[in-house]
């Protein structure tokens, strides 16, 4: 692993445990799988490039989607 995939995968998985803290305790289903997905997509990603867009990705999720 490089540096910035190292890096990528704390920031995101840190940014994505807050979405799961935050969708457990209001009840949001949405940022509650987006956090999941935030924790643990930097496994599979293979280039830093993908794992910015999809991380942003996941973090604009809950703003447009209520269930």
């Amino acid at each position: 692993m490089e540096t910035a995939d190292i890096l990528l995968s704390v920031l995101f998985g840190g940014i994505g445990f807050g979405y799961f803290m935050y969708g457990r305790r209001r009840q949001n289903i949405v940022a509650r799988y987006c956090g999941i997905g935030m924790m643990l997509y930097p496994y599979l990603a293979s280039s830093p490039w993908e794992m910015i867009a999809v991380g942003v990705g996941l973090m604009v999720v809950p703003r447009f989607i209520e269930l």
